[in-house]
């Protein structure tokens, strides 16, 4: 924590947060204010190097501008952050002072807690932002802007992230067509491992689809594309094989998952296609992912047995199931959220406390310090061994002296740190002169 020479070295300061997201601004405007790594520790350095902005971090994500502060003046150091945030990226403060959101005390303890637990995130759950904000957090110890009540901030919002994840379901259930897919066919198969998948088409959903399942570690892959090369290039891609549009309908009774996302505006897969393939396959399941528009698979293939189609409709279905149960999952989550921002707001209150205590100490140790030197002057028989006994005694007093108060002031200012009990002892013993 920054030195302050003068008596508000002792004042309990003020958390701030001072931010604007995709709640609060478009996405073009979040690129203009956005900071690169480089951006970013040449302005926290330039934020910490104000005598009102004790500590600082920024966050800067793709949905996010974030600085967390702690002052002893809110007003002059918000102020400070848009200045140097409009001076760094050169954009009016006109330009973005509507869209951003101001917190302060248990607010701004709040949202730090519910951004790095993904409540706050476009999409409540995902995993990202814990590792982005990590990484904001490291970039602030590296250059020494964050300080205690930040450094202590940061790994409670962290413990609260994992504690989430962990007690709740905020992260179950895919919230993305592609993993959407993958889910849906570990219902059907149970495994996918060893499965065998045919891609056709090289749409990017489809891709991702494919890398879920490489994850899941499918068997054998057939890629076609009307494009030979493309195709050839896919198959590369993901370790597979390419095959030609017209070898769809005799692949069909071989693989077990097809994904498809090609421009066709016909289908490519019709039903008689595949009552052909099911009868040598053996009534083995089959599974369709349809990811087109318009469709590529015949949606009448469901009718037939143990085949299962899903198009780009029924998947987000699925998603805006599985975005309620993370939804009511959350409601857990804020739970979580509101024990550790009364927890965090006693351990920081308390500095208040522990600033006095450790001023009375140090004045009574000053104190002693000098009568005892005059004393032991005075004393020039006694050996340096009986010296060192009468400075531990003395400290033994001190010890003594200070535990009764200590522990009145700590039991006296648990839930309310301005109280007149502070006040008081700092004034009746001039510990702000």
């Amino acid at each position: 924590m920054k030195e302050v020479k003068d008596k508000k070295d002792f004042a309990l300061p003020e958390i701030v947060l001072i931010g604007l997201n995709h709640k609060t601004a478009s996405v073009e405007l979040r690129e203009c204010i956005a900071f690169s790594e480089e951006e970013a520790a040449t302005t926290l350095e330039a934020l910490h190097g104000h005598p009102v902005i004790r500590e600082v971090i920024l966050f800067s994500t793709c949905n996010r501008v974030e600085v967390l502060l702690v002052s002893d003046n809110r007003s002059e150091a918000v102020e400070t952050a848009k200045r140097l945030i409009s001076e760094y990226k050169t954009a009016p403060i006109d330009s973005f002072d509507d869209a951003l959101y101001i917190h302060v005390g248990d607010k701004a303890i709040r949202h730090i807690f519910r951004v790095v637990s993904s409540l706050d995130s476009m999409m409540v759950g995902e995993p990202q932002i814990l590792g982005q904000i990590k990484g904001a957090y490291r970039a602030a110890t590296e250059i020494k802007t964050s300080g205690v009540i930040l450094n202590r901030l940061l790994h409670r919002a962290f413990a609260v992230a994992k504690r989430i994840r962990t007690e709740t379901g905020i992260g179950d259930h895919a919230v993305s067509i592609s993993y959407a897919a993958i889910e849906l066919g570990r219902k059907i198969f149970g495994t996918l491992g060893e499965k065998k998948v045919l891609l056709i088409g090289a749409g990017e959903m489809a891709e991702l689809a494919m890398e879920h399942l490489l994850r899941n570690s499918v068997g054998e892959i057939f890629v076609s594309n009307r494009t030979f090369e493309r195709g050839l290039e896919l198959a590369r891609k993901f370790n597979g094989q390419a095959i030609q549009f017209e070898e769809i309908e005799n692949c069909l009774q071989c693989v077990d998952i097809i994904i498809s996302s090609t421009g066709s505006p016909d289908f490519i897969i019709t039903r008689d296609q595949v009552k052909k393939a099911i009868r040598k396959r053996r009534n083995c399941p089959i599974f369709f992912i349809d990811i087109a528009v318009p469709r590529d698979i015949d949606p009448k293939i469901n009718r037939l047995t143990n085949t299962y189609v899903y198009d780009i409709d029924d998947l987000k279905g699925v998603i805006d199931e599985n975005i309620k149960d993370r939804n009511r999952e959350a409601v857990k989550g804020e739970r979580i959220i509101d024990e550790n921002v009364i927890q965090f707001r006693h351990w920081y209150n308390n500095l208040d406390v522990v600033s006095t205590i450790v001023a009375l100490r140090n004045k009574l140790d000053d104190i002693a310090r000098v009568e005892t030197k005059k004393t032991l002057q005075s004393l020039n028989h006694l050996s340096e061994t009986d010296c060192e006994t009468i400075r531990r005694m003395t400290n033994a007093f001190i010890k003594k002296i200070l535990h009764d108060p200590t522990l009145f002031l700590k039991s006296h200012t648990k839930h309310d740190p301005k109280t007149i009990c502070l006040d008081v002892t700092r004034k009746l013993f001039k510990l702000d002169e």
